[in-house]
């Protein structure tokens, strides 16, 4: 398989609260020399994390231990700017699965489908609630069943659904990139081509 399967996540979160989170603010240009998808997770949000002398900002979300959790919750227009797949490596190298937003850009949200991260979308109603729960309590869960295609606040069973695209859907419950989809209906393939009349 090509990432792990994903049925129902159970997770705190991290908060992120800024709008317009573009791909250079997620993994700038200068980390994109490596082609394989391991170790853009270290320099996920590089330059909010880290000061120029690599020390740590102790005000960002990504250094604060009140926060963590498989699921980052980002504020409207999540993922804009440039189309680079790095941003979602290194988000799915960082340890996430799973990012909530009211809008995501459609190639970041691609490309995290490729990958294993679901991105969910939800009402900004609904996000502000999060962001909410999330304040008065940093270890509240929430519920993602992409089953159901839910997403659920554990504390207050407050919950709404989501769309996400059949094809892609089956992909990540089976754990499937293109590649894996296409060899397991190989035999189905292989029959049509013979069995087809041209």
């Amino acid at each position: 398989m090509a990432y792990d399967s994903f049925q129902i996540l159970k997770s705190t979160v991290v908060p992120l609260p800024i709008e317009n989170v573009d791909t250079d603010q997620i993994i700038p240009a200068r980390f994109l020399k490596a082609t394989e998808r391991k170790g853009f997770g270290d320099n996920l949000f590089r330059d909010w994390r880290y000061n120029r002398d690599g020390s740590q900002k102790s005000d960002f979300v990504l250094n604060n231990n009140i926060y963590s959790g498989k699921i980052l919750v980002g504020e409207y227009n999540f993922g804009s700017g440039s189309s680079r797949e790095h941003a979602a490596w290194a988000v799915y190298d960082y340890g996430f699965r799973c990012i909530v937003s009211s809008f995501f850009a459609d190639i970041f949200r691609n490309n995290c489908l490729n990958i294993g991260v679901l991105p969910v979308q939800v009402s900004r109603d609904f996000l502000k609630i999060i962001f909410d729960e999330v304040e008065k309590n940093p270890k509240t869960v929430l519920v993602i069943n992409l089953p159901a295609q839910e997403i659920k606040i554990s504390s207050t069973k407050t919950l709404e659904t989501f769309e996400i695209n059949s094809y892609k859907k089956e992909n990540m419950l089976n754990g499937y990139d293109d590649i894996d989809y296409l060899n397991n209906i190989k035999a189905e393939i292989i029959d049509f081509a013979i069995n087809t009349p041209f």
